[in-house]
């Protein structure tokens, strides 16, 4: 397939990766050059140095035979004029645009169809990673939650501790535990390398495991590998962006949450916005305002303003002081693998839940859904199988 990708930024690259070894002809479209020489010189592609907007550099990187437009630059406004000009000039038959303002979002249903932008697929980094943190907090205890089947199955995975009384125990033991249960493991991780479940295969404590198993029997399986934690009931958001002050308001009706905001201005926009949640203009990393907020009773801190450093600083105190579990949203995909597994709990990568929503839709055909393990280090596919 001859796939065209607007924007060799992190998740441009990084697309790129995935697709050129599965015999996909890749062009990148970027106005950096030292960026593209970079890729060239990593991947069999071709790159195109230009406008991505512009018919002359679309022309230049072949969208009039073009099977696919991927447009994952940081400019909405430019991913939706490429998807534009790639449709009116070129019929380019399949159209991908990454859209992150909330103001289009707001009204993606008449932006987005037939007879408006032409935008076959809409990927929203920030809509995605809002799902994905409420998924983790439905299920304490849990690294990561995919839903495959319309959220009928999930998988699901954690950490192994002492007390889990299938740690220390073969594989093959599951089913006695849990006869009325079916469940599969379909990966586990240890000490950073993936090992290949088998019956024989023994649990071991500080193993990451990969369970499948229908949604209402999560809990169940959870309680195998380690002590179930009760239900989270207060949490507390570090930044009010679009998915600090999103997350909040799904949270807000159902938990105890309260918000810390350091824009004062932004701040009394979301106290006016916010029904339930509790909004404070001020500094997470300022220690009495978090004793005075009681962050020792914190179920879960999440850390979600747009600094990595200033994240994983805030959920490191956090943590001191008493949080039971912190998250921490990170940009950078090199910080991911660093700062997960010791003190910070969860590391969330915007880049991977793009990467995955990306990939799901470019491979088409029979593919349901995509999903990006443990930072990219392995897939889980849903597909239709056909009798």
């Amino acid at each position: 397939m001859k796939i065209i990708i607007l924007g060799a930024g992190q998740v441009g690259g990084t697309l790129a990766e995935n697709l050129v070894g599965e015999n996909n002809d890749i062009t990148i479209v970027d106005r950096n050059g030292d960026r593209l020489r970079e890729l060239q010189d990593k991947y069999d592609l071709r790159v195109v140095n230009g406008y991505a907007s512009h018919p002359t550099t679309l022309r230049e990187a072949g969208a009039q035979d073009a099977d696919m437009l991927v447009a994952v630059t940081n400019m909405d406004e430019t991913n939706m004029a490429a998807c534009q000009v790639a449709f009116s000039l070129f019929n380019t038959p399949n159209r991908i645009a990454r859209i992150r303002s909330p103001e289009y979002l707001a009204e993606k249903e008449a932006l987005f169809k037939s007879g408006a932008i032409p935008v076959d697929h809409l990927i929203a980094p920030e809509e995605l990673v809002t799902s994905y943190i409420e998924r983790l907090i439905q299920y304490p205890g849990a690294l990561q939650v995919v839903s495959f089947a319309e959220q009928k199955v999930s998988l699901v995975a954690v950490k192994a501790y002492y007390g889990g009384p299938l740690v220390g125990n073969a594989l093959s033991a599951l089913r006695g535990h849990m006869p009325h249960i079916d469940t599969r493991v379909a990966a586990i991780f240890r000490q950073g390398r993936a090992i290949r479940p088998q019956g024989t295969t023994v649990i071991e404590a500080d193993d990451e495991v990969f369970f499948v198993a229908a949604s209402n029997h999560i809990r169940s399986v959870m309680s195998e590998l380690q002590r179930l934690e009760k239900p989270y009931r207060r949490i507390m958001i570090v930044g009010g962006g679009n998915i600090g002050a999103s997350l909040a308001k799904r949270l807000e009706h159902s938990y105890s949450v309260k918000l810390i905001e350091r824009n004062h201005k932004r701040a009394e926009k979301l106290s006016e916005e916010l029904e339930n949640t509790i909004v404070f203009c001020g500094d997470a990393a300022d220690q009495e305002l978090l004793t005075e907020e009681n962050i020792d009773q914190v179920d879960v801190f999440i850390a979600l303003t747009n600094e990595d450093e200033t994240n994983i600083m805030s959920a490191m105190l956090a943590k001191r002081m008493g949080a039971k579990k912190v998250m921490v949203l990170i940009q950078r995909g090199a910080y991911v693998d660093l700062v997960q597994g010791g003190v910070i709990d969860v590391a969330i990568s915007p880049q991977q839940a793009t990467i995955s929503a990306l990939l799901t839709h470019v491979r088409r055909a029979d593919i349901v859904n995509v999903s990006s393990l443990r930072r990219g280090a392995a897939e889980a596919i849903e597909a239709i199988a056909h009798g």
